[in-house]
């Protein structure tokens, strides 16, 4: 079973869809491993989102992710990483398929309810920024 890394932004956290998000991925048959509720500090936000550095949107994103709490997660499963992009839909909401998280909920590329690991060594990498091994169930 592989591990993928999830987390409810903090537009997600404020509109109150972390329920949703968490439903979405159990009834898909995803397995929650680990989740908690954090307020992501700049050095962590800088260090998440650390390969998109020298793009024009990174101060956004680091802005974004600080602004409030956020509840990142560890999901178990078949595939786990594909599974959970394919719940959360495309990156930009106007693209998300309807039923998809991003499709339902989502408003803006940097508004877009969840952040989702999109390989198994990103998801290795972000796990372990959030998450001691021993607060893995």
């Amino acid at each position: 079973m592989a591990l993928t890394f999830v987390m409810v932004k903090p537009d997600g956290v404020r509109r109150g869809l972390v329920g949703e998000v968490v439903h979405r991925f159990e009834q898909k048959g995803l397995k929650l491993k680990a989740m908690k509720l954090i307020q992501v500090t700049s050095d962590l936000a800088r260090e998440h989102y650390a390969e998109h550095r020298e793009k024009p949107f990174y101060p956004e994103l680091v802005s974004f992710i600080t602004s409030g709490p956020s509840v990142p997660m560890v999901w178990e499963g078949r595939e786990a990483v594909s599974v959970a992009r394919t719940v959360m839909g495309a990156t930009d909401p106007v693209k998300a398929q309807p039923g998809t998280i991003r499709g339902d909920y989502g408003i803006e590329i940097t508004e877009n309810i969840v952040h989702g690991s999109d390989s198994a060594l990103s998801a290795e990498r972000e796990i372990a920024l959030y998450f001691r091994p021993e607060e893995i169930l």
